[in-house]
């Protein structure tokens, strides 16, 4: 599966087909690797602006782009005593670069009894390439997105893609 993935990535861009052709390959990975044990929400569907964003990605990854409100969490590094001045029935949505990293961070959150937890389907790629913003660490608006890996950050879109 992992060959056809990326050979769907090698074919030369014939417009919207092949982007979704893309899109189809990058969903079939992110759901080969999370286990949906966690509400999801997709880029397009998040409608409020009330939202507590909480971004589990490495701090070098935060550094470079981020959504925008977000608070750094971190992965590796996680503990639940971050997010202790968090309200446990805010609407918190946790991302990362594809949704691996935010859904497990999410399940932290859930035992810890937070009520309204969703993970961000897609991380920060599916966000960026959907056409929502991301913002520097100065709150400026950017394209560029910490690429993770350089066999990730294929998935990225006319995104600057850092590593």
């Amino acid at each position: 599966m992992i060959r056809l993935l990326i050979a769907i990535l090698l074919i030369p861009s014939f417009g919207h087909a092949q982007d979704d052709m893309k899109k189809k390959a990058f969903y079939t990975l992110i759901n080969s690797l999370i286990s949906h044990s966690v509400t999801e929400v997709k880029a397009d569907e998040v409608e409020s602006t009330d939202v507590v964003w909480l971004d589990a990605r490495d701090q070098k990854e935060y550094d470079v782009s981020r959504i925008e409100g977000a608070q750094f969490v971190g992965y590796d590094d996680f503990k639940i005593k971050s997010v202790k001045d968090i309200d446990k029935d805010a609407e918190i949505i946790v991302y990362c670069s594809i949704g691996y990293r935010s859904e497990k961070v999410a399940e932290k959150l859930e035992k810890a009894g937070f009520t309204n937890v969703k993970n961000l389907y897609g991380g920060i790629f599916d966000w960026y390439n959907s056409g929502q913003p991301v913002v520097d660490s100065l709150g400026n608006p950017t394209k560029k997105v910490h690429g993770y890996g350089r066999t990730w950050g294929v998935w990225l879109n006319d995104a600057e893609t850092v590593y």
